[in-house]
């Protein structure tokens, strides 16, 4: 493996430890007080530096992560919040929306509250507030690697509805700065069932600053509304999308809908990157994932004061809510049985050579 500035053997690294979790591995812990009393997590450690919390009790999400000892994700007022205070109707879900490195939107419904076929829906749907079952936490050599795996289940239903479920898998590798999410959905039931699903990806302070900027194989960027088109309070003319400021007084949330172009291989690249980071170091946050699974990257672009935050969220939908899909033909079902696989990469670009070497990739994705 790849550690503190040289390779090591499985041999060298464990005659030198008295336990692998020295360096790295995973915990199961339970948060104690207030709203977040009773909410199973997971740290997993990686060696690097990388640390995320995984919010078992939350859809098996990422509550938080940093990179040698910088936060890489914004943090909301509401924290890590039980499921059991969950208010679905509406824009409930705000209530209990932490933020954090990854936020599920689905499985059934995502995007704006609607009615839909007669049912109510509320904002980005229920995954991300149902408890986990079937958690294996483990850590195994392969060779001179230690990896890192973290998996559980998440089940969607009711009775006379849906019946659907996640499988999800984390994967970390000792000595590297990013990690794997590998999701399978399936529609457990006997009829066809609707099908949704967001990753909300929160970037934020300090990844996220005053002349941070968005990295991306960007075809076209839709404004999701006429406050996307509005200029902005200092007179320019139409706000950039890939550009961004300090924190702004009375800020309006602003989205793009995001057509990219993939690499040779079919995955999208993108990355918030901050240059001037630590006098000139340089610091950014990527996701790689592939465009054949999560056709749209939909960007939240939010300048606020406390909320300051730029989501960069894959997707298989909008997010107008399951009513207009299904009006527009774009909803996505699943016909009893069926399965549909996701594969997402978040990693940290620690340096301004790193910043650099993504950018030259994403060029030559463009220009190609």
């Amino acid at each position: 493996m790849e550690l503190f500035g040289r390779k090591w053997t499985k041999d060298e690294i464990l005659r030198k430890v008295g336990d692998i979790s020295q360096i790295g591995g995973i915990r199961l812990m339970e948060l104690q007080e207030g709203n977040e009393k009773g909410v199973n997590i997971a740290e997993m450690r990686s060696g690097s530096g990388l640390r995320a919390i995984i919010l078992l009790s939350r859809g098996i999400d990422i509550g938080y992560a940093e990179y040698r000892g910088i936060p890489l994700c914004w943090r909301s007022a509401v924290r890590d919040v039980h499921p059991a205070f969950f208010e679905p109707e509406g824009l409930g879900w705000l209530r209990t929306f932490y933020g954090g490195m990854m936020t599920s939107c689905g499985l059934t419904y995502a995007g704006a509250p609607c009615e839909d076929n007669g049912k109510q829906l509320g904002l980005h749907g229920r995954v991300s507030h149902i408890p986990a079952t079937n958690i294996c936490a483990d850590g195994e050599w392969q060779g001179d690697n230690y990896i890192l795996t973290l998996k559980g289940k998440i089940r969607e239903a009711a009775v006379f509805g849906e019946n659907i479920s996640l499988s999800r898998k984390i994967t970390m590798k000792f000595g590297e700065a990013k990690f794997s999410v590998h999701d399978v959905v399936e529609n457990m039931g006997f009829q066809e069932t609707e099908h949704m699903i967001l990753y909300h990806i929160n970037v934020g302070f300090p990844v996220l600053d005053s002349e941070s900027e968005m990295l991306s194989p960007t075809i076209s960027a839709i404004p999701r509304d006429e406050e996307a088109r509005a200029p902005i309070k200092d007179g320019c003319s139409k706000e950039e999308y890939n550009k961004f400021s300090g924190p702004i007084t009375s800020y309006k949330e602003k989205c793009y809908y995001h057509k990219m172009k993939a690499d040779r291989e079919g995955f999208v690249h993108s990355a918030i990157v901050n240059r001037k980071f630590n006098n000139g170091e340089g610091l950014g946050l990527y996701i790689k994932y592939p465009i054949a699974e999560l056709p749209w990257l939909i960007e939240w672009k939010m300048m606020g004061e406390g909320t300051y935050v730029v989501g960069m969220e894959p997707a298989n939908c909008l997010v107008t809510g399951r009513a207009k899909a299904r009006a527009d033909g774009t909803l996505q079902l699943l016909k009893p049985g069926e399965k549909r696989e996701y594969h997402l990469e978040i990693g940290v670009l620690s340096s301004k050579t790193e910043i650099a070497e993504f950018e030259k990739k994403i060029n030559k994705v463009c220009f190609s």
